[in-house]
């Protein structure tokens, strides 16, 4: 795959998120790839967002999907997947805790032939952000995970995954919230596909600006983590 010639699909999963996805989008479409396919699932959103997509987005965006019944995060990304056609595919939350102008990072391990997947982590060689037990418990499920997937990652939940895209629409993935982020780490590792991780920048928001992801998420994760331990 030349440098020059892959396409990127972005597949943006969005529940509620009116404050925000103007935003995201914007810093997409700024982002320094050449070639993107920028696809936006909203997953029943309630909050205006849906306006907003009709109004400003779709012309701006090559694909928005509505989800009619919400699927969680898992679900939103398994219709995102299956509409992909880029070359590489990666995952862009709505919020602002990720910078699409790090895309590079991500992608060209896989344009350079040194992985077919791609994570990028906040704790390579960055200064530690967020809440504190959130930092703990992403280091607990992450270690949890490589105990079986016999992986070496420092962030396993982390939202910037990259795929060939051959390799995320040959996955056939069950999880319908964050469940999917040890379900695909797992599967991933039974197809015994090359994994990298590269450094990337992380900017939290808060609870109280929408973070979603609570206890219960955590609890699901370690379920997932000994579920799909053998693929």
């Amino acid at each position: 795959m030349e440098k020059k010639d892959f396409t990127l699909s972005i597949v943006i999963p969005c529940y509620n998120e009116k404050d925000s996805i103007r935003e995201i989008v914007d810093k997409v479409l700024a982002a320094p790839i050449n070639s993107k396919e920028i696809i936006v699932v909203d997953d029943m959103s309630t909050d205006g967002t849906r306006e907003i997509l009709e109004k400003e987005i779709r012309p701006l965006v090559s694909k928005i999907i509505y989800h009619e019944v919400n699927q969680g995060k898992g679900g939103a990304l398994r219709t995102g997947f299956r509409h992909a056609t880029g070359d590489i595919v990666i995952v862009q939350d709505a919020d602002l805790e990720y910078d699409p102008n790090e895309y590079p990072l991500v992608v060209e391990p896989i344009l350079n032939d040194e992985c077919d997947v791609c994570y990028g982590s906040r704790f390579l060689n960055q200064e530690k952000k967020g809440y504190k037990a959130n930092q703990l418990a992403n280091g607990f499920l992450t270690w949890l995970s490589n105990r079986f997937t016999h992986l070496h990652l420092t962030y396993m939940e982390t939202c910037y995954k990259t795929f060939k895209r051959e390799v995320i629409q040959s996955v056939d993935l069950k999880e319908s919230r964050f469940g999917f982020e040890p379900e695909i780490t797992a599967k991933i590792a039974a197809m015994h596909v090359r994994v990298k991780e590269v450094p990337i920048s992380y900017y939290p928001r808060t609870n109280e600006e929408g973070k979603k992801i609570g206890i219960k998420d955590g609890i699901r994760a370690i379920y997932c983590i000994w579920k799909y331990r053998k693929g």
